[in-house]
């Protein structure tokens, strides 16, 4: 199945106008008509092959929608201006006053945020809920509910969200799970174990370079179609473009994906494995320790291992802090947020990425202060970047010198 997905994204390929290996860039805000019928045939989205505006569409927006279709094996994909655009915009393309959400508790701070603080200014609630127990995801169902939304393998704890079974549930109250899958491409196939819609932020891994940032709605044609409508759709509407030339870059690193996915996850595995035997609290997919790892192997493709994510907890943020600070100044990687760089990125998610979250909320999901998430790069000598960190953390006292 791997090879065969792999084989898909790589082998969806567009050639320039004047026969150049890469697509040529759409270059254009706007589109000209040789008649004038064509045009009100376009906005009322009657008509095939033609270009109106580039918020609604572009040919270099639709070449990369059409690879990250096929990466995660829906009919089709919508590309936007960031990874927040992405999810925001489906939310409100499905949810209207007085609806409901059920959501994980464990999601990026953003999401997070927008759920919490932003949705209930327009009379959208949202239930969180630990997305590992089943029974409290369909408890908080009600009446008005209108989506389950969770991430495949959570924002900063790493829990691993039951795709096929959350399906069977959302099934059963005629209601669509939206799967953030920003973490794992090409090693989770969230739409195959059962997601309705599927979003990513491009910036992370799906791009690699961290020059740019962008998302992805992947879902049916129906669906994507209802978001870029003239008359009503979110992503139409609210303006989430994403630019021409933003586009061409990320599909051509697209390119790479499969490779670099694959040492990211050997990388993790290797530190992760290295760590916990010298005893370091660290939680990563592929450790036999991590509570779901019998769940991340039922639901993984195995040939691109567990990804580049791990996280250890350090003890306290002070100790966090002194530790990152020292890895930076030890060229082992960068003291900043995002993910799936080339070089290693870490942060302490509680003051990062998941600040917008408030403290108490924090203690309460067991997002400890000392809590450091490290993206892992694609360091070569993964060996030496271990004996790096090592000595780090025998600096700082969180292991002994042996």
């Amino acid at each position: 199945m791997s090879n065969k997905l792999v084989n898909k994204v790589q082998d969806t390929h567009f050639f320039g106008e004047f026969g150049g290996v890469n697509a040529s860039i759409s270059d254009s805000a706007t589109y000209t008509f040789l008649a004038a019928k064509t045009m009100g045939d376009t906005f009322e989205g009657n008509t095939e092959g033609c270009y109106l505006y580039s918020r609604h569409s572009s040919p270099s927006n639709l070449n990369l929608a059409e690879a990250l279709a096929q990466l995660e094996g829906t009919e089709t994909a919508n590309v936007t201006s960031s990874g927040m655009g992405a999810i925001t915009s489906t939310i409100l393309q499905i949810c209207s006053a007085g609806d409901h959400i059920v959501a994980s508790r464990t999601i990026y701070g953003g999401t997070w945020a927008f759920l919490k603080n932003f949705l209930p200014k327009l009379n959208i609630k949202t239930s969180f809920v630990d997305i590992t127990t089943l029974a409290k995801i369909e408890a908080a169902i009600t009446k008005d509910t209108k989506m389950i939304y969770c991430e495949s393998v959570s924002n900063p704890l790493l829990e691993i969200a039951n795709i096929p079974e959350l399906s069977k549930i959302a099934k059963r109250h005629n209601i669509p799970l939206i799967v953030d899958n920003t973490f794992m491409p090409l090693i989770i196939s969230a739409k195959k174990l059962g997601a309705t819609i599927v979003c990513h932020s491009l910036t992370k891994f799906i791009n690699g370079t961290n020059d740019t940032v962008g998302g992805a709605v992947c879902a049916d044609n129906h669906f994507i179609n209802s978001t870029k409508s003239v008359i009503d759709g979110a992503a139409m509407l609210l303006g989430p473009v994403m630019d021409s030339f933003r586009s061409a870059s990320i599909l051509k690193n697209m390119r790479t994906l499969a490779i670099r996915i694959k040492k990211h996850s050997e990388n993790a595995l290797y530190i992760s494995e290295q760590l916990e035997y010298d005893g370091v609290s660290v939680v990563y997919p592929g450790l036999k320790s991590h509570r779901d790892y019998e769940l991340i192997n039922s639901l993984y493709n195995k040939e691109f291992g567990y990804g580049g994510i791990l996280t250890i907890d350090a003890g306290n943020l002070e100790k966090a802090n002194k530790l990152m600070e020292l890895m930076q100044e030890k060229g082992i990687g960068f003291l900043a947020v995002s993910l799936g760089f080339y070089k290693t990125l870490f942060n302490a998610p509680g003051t990062g990425t998941s600040s917008e979250i408030p403290l108490d909320e924090q203690e309460e999901i067991g997002l400890s202060d000392g809590l450091i998430r490290f993206s892992m790069g694609l360091d070569y000598d993964i060996v030496r970047t271990y004996k790096l960190m090592r000595k780090c953390m025998v600096k700082i006292g969180l292991i002994s010198k042996k």
